[in-house]
C-alpha cells in the first residue's frame, strides 16, 4: 500500500508539472502563424470594438483559469507533502472513505464557474451581434474562400479584388461570408472573430476599425494541403485615402506600352483568361483572383508573398512548386515571356 501511494504521488507531480509547462507554452505560443514585419497579429492587441469585446472576455476567462489552477495545483502539492512518507514510517496510512462536505465543495464550484463563463461568452456574442449605436452609413463586402485565397467584392462601389480588404476607419464594414468549394473560416484577429465560410450558405459578420493600420489573418478552418498559406490582409484607410483607392479600383488599367504592351498581348492569347480578369479586356475568366488591380495589392498567392517583380517571376515560373495544391498550373512559360507578362502585371495598378 506504502509503495502505491509514492507512487501514485510522483506521478501526480510529474502530472502537474507536465500541465504547467504545456499551459505555460500555450500562452507563449498562442497566436497567428502569420506575421508581418516581424509582428504577429494578436488577438490580445484590439483595433476595434469586436476585438476589444473578445480580448475583455479572454481576459476574464484567463484570471479566472489561473484562479482555479494555482487553487487545485495548490492543494495538490501540500497533499503530497503533508501526507508524504516519513523516514522509518512503515505502518498504513489512517484509511479515509470520503468528505461530503468537500465533495458537495468542489461540485457546485465548477458549476458556478461554468455558468459565470456562460453568461460572460453570452453577453460577448450579443455585443459582437450587435452594431454600435452610433453606425451611421455602412458598406458592405462579400468575402468569398476559395482554395486557398480570399475574394473580396464590394457590390455597392462595383468592385472586386482579392487577398486584400480595404475598408474607411471607423466605418461599420458588413461582411457577407461564403465559400466556393470547401470551408474556410475568415479571421482578423486583431479586428473580430473567426467566422465560417460555407458553400451555398452565407453566414454575416461585421468589423470596424478605430484607426488606419494594416491588420493580418489567416484561415482558420483546415481546408485543404495550402490552408496555413490562405491568409488575409484587411487595410484601414482613412476617408479621403478610401475614397481615392475606390476611384483607382474603378477605373479600367492604364493603357500599357512597349514591354508592358507585349505582356498583355500574350496575356489575352493565352490560357490566362480562362481564370482570371482585367476590366477592360477580354479577360473574364472567374476561376482565379480578378487581376485588374493586382500591382496595387500587398501580395501574391494569397497572401504567401510579397508583392514584388521577382516574386510575381518565381510565381509564373512554376506556381506548383511554390504553392500546394495550387489551381494554376506550370504553364512551362519562358523567361522572355514571363518578362513580358511581369511588366504587364505590374502595371495594373
Amino acid at each position: 500500500m506504502i509503495w502505491f501511494q509514492r507512487k501514485h504521488i510522483r506521478r501526480t507531480l510529474l502530472f502537474a508539472s507536465t500541465l504547467a509547462v504545456m499551459v505555460a507554452l500555450a500562452l507563449v505560443s498562442a497566436g497567428p502563424v502569420y506575421a508581418q514585419d516581424g509582428v504577429p497579429p494578436s488577438a490580445l492587441d484590439p483595433k476595434g470594438p469586436n476585438g476589444a469585446a473578445i480580448s475583455s472576455l479572454f481576459g476574464v476567462v484567463l484570471a479566472i483559469a489561473v484562479v482555479v489552477f494555482v487553487i487545485v495545483e495548490g492543494m495538490l502539492l501540500f497533499s503530497a507533502w503533508r501526507f508524504r512518507q516519513r523516514p522509518n514510517d512503515t505502518t498504513e496510512p489512517k484509511q479515509v472513505h470520503g468528505n461530503t462536505r468537500f465533495e458537495i465543495a468542489w461540485t457546485i464550484a465548477p458549476a458556478i464557474i461554468v455558468v459565470v463563463l456562460f453568461v460572460l461568452a453570452l453577453q460577448t456574442q450579443q455585443t459582437l451581434d450587435a452594431k454600435p449605436a452610433s453606425a451611421g452609413d455602412q458598406l458592405t463586402v462579400k468575402v468569398i474562400g476559395h482554395q486557398w485565397w480570399w475574394e473580396y467584392q464590394y457590390p455597392d462601389l462595383n468592385i472586386t479584388t482579392a487577398t486584400d480588404l480595404v475598408i474607411p476607419v471607423g466605418k461599420v464594414v458588413n461582411l457577407e461570408i461564403s465559400s466556393v468549394d470547401v470551408i474556410h473560416s475568415f479571421w482578423i484577429p486583431q479586428l473580430n472573430g473567426k467566422t465560417d465560410a460555407f458553400p451555398n450558405r452565407i453566414n454575416r459578420s461585421w468589423i470596424q476599425a478605430d484607426a488606419a493600420g494594416v491588420f493580418y489573418g489567416q484561415c482558420a478552418e483546415l481546408c485543404g494541403p495550402s490552408h496555413a498559406n490562405m491568409r488575409s490582409v484587411v487595410i484601414a484607410k482613412d476617408t479621403a485615402e478610401f475614397d481615392a483607392w475606390v476611384q483607382q479600383q474603378q477605373a479600367n488599367p492604364a493603357p500599357t506600352a512597349d514591354a508592358a504592351a507585349q505582356g498583355e498581348q500574350l496575356f489575352l492569347v493565352s490560357a490566362c483568361i480562362g481564370c482570371h480578369q482585367v476590366n477592360g479586356t477580354a479577360a473574364q475568366g472567374k476561376v482565379g483572383p480578378n487581376l485588374t488591380h493586382v500591382a496595387s495589392r500587398t501580395s501574391l498567392a494569397g497572401g504567401m508573398f510579397t508583392n514584388t517583380e521577382g516574386n510575381l517571376k518565381r510565381w509564373l515560373k512554376n506556381p506548383p512548386a511554390l504553392k500546394e495544391g495550387v489551381l494554376m498550373p506550370n504553364l512551362n512559360l519562358s523567361d522572355a515571356d514571363i518578362e513580358a507578362l511581369t511588366a504587364y502585371m505590374m502595371s495594373l495598378k
